[in-house]
C-alpha cells in the first residue's frame, strides 16, 4: 500500500467493516473481461456468502473460472476543497481475493442464507421454503490476501 497511513491492519477493524457494510462487489474474470457484479452478502469467520439465480453471466463464468476479488466500502461522505483537485472522499474499505465455491448441502445452504440474512437484519434463525432452493444458488468464498484502507475516517 503506498500510503501506509491509511492502511487498516487491525483485525477487529477489518471485521466491522464488513459488519457495517451493505453491498460487496465481486469481480470476476470472463475470458480475458473483467466482470463486477454489485451484490448482497453475508460474512463470517473470514468467508463471504452470496445468492443468485441459477443461470445468467455471472454464474456461467464462476463455473468457468472461480477466482474472484472483491470490494466492499462505507462511505463517510464527500471532503470539500478550496482547491481543484483537492477533493477527497471519507470512506473505509476491504479488498481481497478468494476462490468460490457453490454450496450444494441443504443445511449448509439453510446456515449461509441466515448469514446473509445476519447482515441486513438481526432476527437470528430465518424460516426458508423448499421452493427458494429451487430457484437459488448459494456459494461461498473464502476471503485470501486482505488489505484494507480508511481516508478521513476514524
Amino acid at each position: 500500500m503506498r500510503k501506509k497511513e491509511k492502511e487498516i491492519t487491525d483485525k477487529k477493524e477489518i471485521e466491522q467493516i464488513f459488519k457495517e457494510a451493505l453491498i460487496c462487489r465481486l469481480g470476476l474474470v470472463d475470458g480475458k473481461t473483467p466482470y463486477i457484479v454489485p451484490m448482497n452478502y453475508g460474512y463470517r469467520n473470514n468467508i463471504l456468502y452470496f445468492h443468485s439465480a441459477l443461470s445468467g453471466r455471472k454464474i456461467d463464468i464462476l463455473k468457468k473460472n472461480p477466482n474472484v476479488c472483491f470490494e466492499i466500502d462505507i462511505s463517510g461522505g464527500l471532503k470539500e476543497s478550496d482547491k481543484a483537485c483537492s477533493w477527497s472522499m471519507n470512506y473505509r474499505s476491504v479488498m481481497g481475493e478468494g476462490r468460490v465455491q457453490f454450496i450444494k448441502d441443504t443445511s449448509e445452504k439453510i446456515d449461509a442464507f441466515n448469514i446473509i440474512m445476519n447482515q441486513y437484519s438481526e432476527k437470528a434463525n430465518w424460516e426458508f421454503k423448499e421452493k427458494m432452493f429451487e430457484k437459488t444458488i448459494i456459494f461461498k468464498v473464502k476471503t485470501d490476501n486482505i488489505s484494507a484502507k480508511r481516508s478521513g475516517m476514524v
